[in-house]
């Protein structure tokens, strides 16, 4: 008679998935994914994206090996994402979709923001009056640049833009001198910064990310320090990553803005038979576990 099976903890599997739509140049995304006994977490820092890797690991740790807090609703509202793209292709992307995050940060003020103007316009056409746009420019501007690219961009009925300045003292300045809500994201790491935010009355929104914050708990933290909605996004992460996500967006106490976890459909291929995929607009919380098969496919070894 054969003994029970011994597990010895964690299980880390390294993967490269291939995306639709490049991302820095590149068609694939690394990850990795580590399993213990509470179930499967991620850690898959962007290049050039500001995430401490102790952060990311200690949030893939706690999926696997902690608990997250109990959900307050089990449904999401969440936005798809459009990158830096064409119009034809950012219209695409967007197609159908009740609430779109657009990427914009990447031209020339004087040359019409690049393509920013084009992109937005083309998601506006494609969603028509009804859908919600919001923008989000990663740190792109300086405060004044940050004022004319908001002004021009609100003719098409922008919501919210995210991080237009590098800085909280910059994100007040932007704040106080433009109609369209603003949100922090790269510049609150900690619960100190999220006190500093709501010191300086710096943003409408917080923008929280699970690995950079360090997992769900502390990203629930910062959210408290902040004072202020919390809308919980992706890093371009699997369906394992996104559940960590939609365990945090499902534990806020409000949630008033859509969060930017509809992003597994920019994956050419997951590691799950079935990934979280919104329905008109929605995810609907739940912890998909990855395929044995998926695994051995995109794995690459050590």
């Amino acid at each position: 008679m054969s003994g029970p099976v011994v597990v010895s903890w964690p299980v880390v599997v390294n993967l490269r998935l291939p995306l639709r739509v490049p991302l820095g140049g590149s068609r694939w995304r690394s990850i990795t994914l580590v399993e213990g006994p509470a179930g499967w977490g991620e850690t898959s820092p962007l290049p050039g994206y500001p995430c401490d890797p102790a952060a990311s690991w200690a949030a893939a740790d706690e999926a696997a090996f902690g608990t997250w807090p109990p959900a307050v609703r089990q449904r999401v509202a969440v936005n798809v994402l459009v990158p830096a793209v064409g119009p034809d292709e950012a219209a695409a992307l967007a197609r159908g979709a009740p609430d779109v995050k657009v990427k914009v940060g990447g031209g020339d003020l004087d040359g019409g923001l690049g393509g920013d103007v084009d992109r937005v316009a083309a998601v506006r056409n494609a969603v028509g009056p009804g859908g919600r746009i919001r923008v989000d420019a990663n740190e792109a501007w300086d405060v004044e640049q940050a004022v004319a690219a908001v002004a021009a961009l609100a003719r098409y009925g922008v919501e919210l833009v995210e991080q237009p300045v590098p800085t909280l003292a910059g994100l007040a300045e932007v704040r106080r001198r433009v109609a369209v809500p603003v949100a922090a994201d790269e510049c609150v790491r900690s619960v100190d910064d999220a006190r500093e935010l709501a010191r300086l009355d710096a943003a409408d929104a917080v923008v929280l990310k699970v690995q950079p914050l360090g997992g769900v708990v502390a990203a629930l933290a910062v959210a408290d320090a902040a004072g202020v909605p919390a809308i919980v996004t992706s890093m371009y992460e699997s369906s394992v990553g996104l559940a960590a996500g939609l365990a945090l967006a499902a534990a806020l106490p409000d949630l008033p803005w859509a969060c930017g976890l509809g992003t597994a459909s920019l994956f050419a291929a997951d590691v799950v038979a079935d990934p979280l995929l919104p329905v008109d607009g929605v995810l609907t919380a739940r912890r998909p576990v990855p395929d044995p098969a998926l695994l051995a496919r995109y794995s690459v070894g050590g």
